[in-house]
């Protein structure tokens, strides 16, 4: 048996020291706003600046054309004896009324493929716009029309002092269009027609919040 007074004498043992950090753990991090995994959405973003430009020259045009479809109406009874005067100059030998018929449809015409053509060019912008396909094509088609038009008309339907403004404001129909046309083969508004669609990331509501 151990004497008591020998474990009187030994000190008590020390409780254990807890264990200090050698560094300080740093804070979790911060997480995503976003998930980069989020389903594709349909979205109406804004044209590359060629096709505005393309646009805009499309609308000018068709102010200039439909003040030379009212102005070419307005000249009409000034017109008509003129284009019977060039009727009459290729045969003479025909009635009066036959070259007064002949002025009347050459007349509506070339009033009815103005109105034809510029409609059907508005028509075509909105498919256009709307990024349908093939719609250049048919709109180089308008272009090739008109120019005909204007060339088949100079020496019949267009003729005399008052018809020379109008002549003037449908060459500059025809240069509008031109550089529409042109305006909408650019590189960014080829890829803006062929992509067809804007797709985009959805984002969730709280981070577009934030």
């Amino acid at each position: 048996m151990s004497d008591p007074s020998s474990r009187a004498g030994s000190p008590a043992p020390h409780p254990p020291m807890p264990a200090v950090p050698s560094e300080a753990k740093a804070p979790p991090g911060r997480p995503p706003l976003s998930n980069p995994n989020t389903a594709p959405v349909l979205a109406k973003l804004t044209p590359p600046f060629s096709v505005r430009v393309c646009e805009l020259f499309w609308i000018v045009s068709f102010f200039v054309g439909g003040f030379a479809i009212v102005y070419y109406f307005i000249i009409r009874k000034e017109q008509l004896p003129l284009i019977s005067d060039a009727v009459r100059a290729v045969d003479a030998t025909r009635s009066e009324q036959t070259y007064t018929t002949a002025a009347d449809i050459i007349f509506w015409s070339v009033f009815g493929i103005l109105v034809g053509v510029l409609l059907v060019q508005i028509t075509l912008l909105v498919s256009f716009m709307g990024r349908r396909p093939q719609m250049r094509w048919w709109q180089l088609l308008t272009w090739v029309i008109q120019v005909a038009t204007l060339a088949l008309s100079l020496d019949l339907a267009l003729t005399g002092s008052r018809a020379a403004p109008l002549r003037l404001v449908l060459a500059a129909q025809c240069g509008l269009v031109l550089l529409a046309l042109l305006a909408g083969v650019m590189p960014k508004a080829l890829a803006w027609s062929a992509r067809q669609h804007d797709i985009v990331r959805q984002q969730p509501a709280d981070a577009s919040a934030r």
